[in-house]
């Protein structure tokens, strides 16, 4: 499996439905340890099966995500988030779901990572990409 654009995203972003600038809508990561029943037609995180269990480090629903801001370079309009870390956390997961949270549950990106990832009463984190125009997380340009 490799990481999903939701449709709805893509729809809702045209409907005015997200709000990436800074001090904009709150977004969160949550965890799963399975990315089954994820496809193109997920539309919200709904605290649905497979989410990584509360306890050791994690608490169902997931991380807020501290939010970069909408930067443009090179005809490229783009966001980031920073880093998201579950401190002292023993977790094994698969995969994430970003999703806007300050309002109804909306999905915005699936992300597979590439196999189980595990940490063991340690630091367990998704690292996102450079924030810029070649490799942030959500990037809109020419076709």
């Amino acid at each position: 499996m490799a990481n999903i654009v939701p449709d709805s995203f893509k729809t809702d972003l045209l409907k005015g439905t997200f709000n990436f600038d800074s001090g904009g809508d709150t977004f969160k990561i949550a965890l799963f340890t399975s990315l089954a029943g994820f496809s193109t037609s997920t539309t919200t995180y709904t605290g649905a099966a497979n989410e990584v269990a509360s306890g050791g480090g994690y608490t169902t629903g997931g991380e807020t995500l501290s939010n970069t801001g909408v930067n443009v370079g090179s005809n490229i309009a783009y966001l980031d988030f920073g880093d998201a870390t579950w401190t002292s956390a023993s977790i094994t997961a698969v995969g994430a779901l970003i999703y806007k949270s300050s309002a109804g549950n909306e999905a915005v990106l699936v992300l597979d990572f590439g196999g189980t990832k595990i940490s063991t009463d340690g630091d367990f984190v998704v690292v996102f990409p450079a924030n810029d125009s070649s490799n942030a997380i959500i990037r809109l340009g020419d076709a």
